[in-house]
Parts: C-alpha cells; structure tokens; sequence
C-alpha cells in the first residue's frame, strides 16, 4: 500500500508547486475551464447573454466612471455569485444524491445569494435608467 503524496512531503496540487508567470497561465486555464463549466447551466448562459448587452449598454447609460462601474460591475457580481452558486451545488451533488437538511439549506443560501445579487442589480440598473430618461428633454 502506498503512502499518500502529502505524508512523503509532495504537496497533492502541483499547482502549488508552481510560480510566477507559469501559475498564473495554469491558473488563467483553470478559470477558464470554470467559466466553461458554468457554461452548462442555463441560469449562467442567462446571465451572461444578458450581460453580453447590459455590460456595453452601461458605458451609454452611465454619466461618469462610477456610474459605469456601478452598472457593468453589479451585472458581472451577478454572474460571479452564480458561478459561486454552481459550485456549491456541485460540491454536494458530489457528496450523494440523497437529501439532507444541510445540503438543502447550502443550496438555499446560494440561491439567496444570487437572488440578493439580482436584486442589487436590479435596483441599480433602475435609478439609473430612470436617471437617464428623466434627464432627457
């Protein structure tokens, strides 16, 4: 029987191992790989066409940087706390198929996530789509 990497003193994640512009380009692959991923769950393909139009619309409807900070930042937080969310669910889907009140409540509380993150953008997206209108002559 063999002794696991950890107990010889090799670290389990070669990633660890690596430095400088090499872990950064492993690390880019990787997340590349999870926007990949993420790309299977429609909820996320969702929110990424919709933010493939809100993000460019943002730099017409905000005023100033902050504005278009504000806009093109609270649609990207949402596709980030989904893609936070997925990984939840996929952790425990992972653990076993069968229900629990744990599981159920981590998956609850990432779905709370996005939907707060929804709102937030929601109410941004509004006031300033009111703004803009309203300034209109």
């Amino acid at each position: 029987m063999s002794s696991p990497p950890e107990a010889l003193g090799e670290p389990v994640n070669a990633q660890k191992l690596r430095t400088g512009f090499s872990r950064m380009w492993h690390a880019t692959g990787y997340s590349i790989s999870g926007l990949r991923a993420g790309w299977s769950e429609a909820a996320f393909r969702l929110e990424a066409c919709t933010a493939f139009v809100l993000v460019p619309l943002s730099f017409w409807i905000g005023r100033d940087w902050v504005q278009v900070a504000l806009l093109a930042g609270s649609v990207l937080l949402v596709m980030m706390v989904e893609l936070l969310n997925t990984a939840v669910e996929a952790a425990i889907d992972r653990i076993g198929p069968e229900w629990h009140a744990l599981s159920k409540r981590a998956k609850d509380m990432g779905s709370a996530a996005v939907f707060l993150s929804l709102l937030l953008a929601g109410g941004i997206w509004i006031a300033a789509l009111y703004r803009f209108f309203a300034a209109l002559p």
